[in-house]
């Protein structure tokens, strides 16, 4: 598979980024406690096949559910189940949709109700990572610039960046090359090149980057029971610089936010 990507293949993996964008944002009105993350699960299966298209993880390497639902102290990959969400819970969403041939995936960490002021500033914080990284992803820059940017913004404030699990390439497969670590040197590692399409996708823990796995084989826990967050876009390289292609728009108009971080990144706004 091609690392570098037609304008026509960057507009179809576009589809399917947006789709993705779209069943966030349908979800982000339905995160409220006493929902079960297996509820949600339901909804964004039902709403992904009503938009001809087909969940993107479920099946995918084994994996049983449409929905990464991970709670809490949960980094990525966690099952959808029965439990009823809390006030006071964090929910990080990953989602995939597989349209017209090329994948879209992407990630947003919810609130549930009120949360604390310091988990608040763990999520804001790695959204703003997720975009000072897709600022380095740039013709002539390399994976290393696009890491190391993304760790420099977060260890200042103490949080652990994981260093099992990265972004990576985006296409007809859902896990294409290049690898795209949250962690890095500059200058080092792969160079880009116009027509990549990568899911840069910070996965920041509040106390240690280590983690562990439950038996259930998927389900990533920080080590330390500290919360985490985990923040996803889809970008493409075009006339050497940084497109977006998915967007959390759909998301703040359901929650009512107001937000341009966006823009720096795209040649045309989203029509909502």
């Amino acid at each position: 598979m091609s690392l570098q990507k037609t304008t026509e293949e960057i507009e179809l993996i576009r589809t399917s980024a947006l789709l993705v964008s779209k069943t966030l944002g349908m979800l982000a009105a339905e995160i409220k406690p006493g929902v079960s993350t297996l509820e949600l699960d339901k909804k964004a299966e039902a709403f992904i096949r009503d938009h001809d298209a087909i969940p993107g993880f479920l099946g995918l390497y084994g994996f049983p559910n449409t929905l990464c639902m991970s709670p809490n102290e949960q980094v990525v990959h966690g099952i959808p189940n029965d439990t009823p969400l809390e006030n006071g819970e964090i929910i990080s969403i990953d989602c995939g949709v597989l349209k017209n041939g090329y994948y879209g995936d992407h990630a947003y960490t919810f609130p549930v109700g009120e949360i604390d002021l310091e988990t608040t500033k763990l999520l804001d914080r790695t959204k703003e990572s997720l975009y000072i990284g897709i600022e380095a992803f740039r013709s002539g820059n390399r994976v290393g610039d696009v890491g190391y940017a993304i760790q420099h913004h977060v260890e200042q404030f103490g949080y652990g960046v994981v260093r099992e699990l990265v972004g990576h390439g985006l296409g007809k497969t859902m896990h294409e090359k290049p690898e795209m670590p949250n962690y890095g040197k500059r200058g080092k590692g792969k160079v880009f090149l116009e027509g990549m399409v990568v899911a840069i996708e910070p996965m920041i823990n509040r106390g240690t980057h280590r983690i562990k796995q439950l038996k259930d084989g998927w389900t990533i826990l920080t080590a330390d029971g500290a919360p985490s967050a985990h923040f996803e876009h889809n970008v493409a390289l075009v006339n050497g610089k940084p497109e977006l292609l998915s967007t959390f728009q759909y998301i703040y108009e359901a929650l009512g936010i107001s937000s341009d971080e966006e823009i720096p990144f795209r040649t045309a706004p989203i029509s909502l």
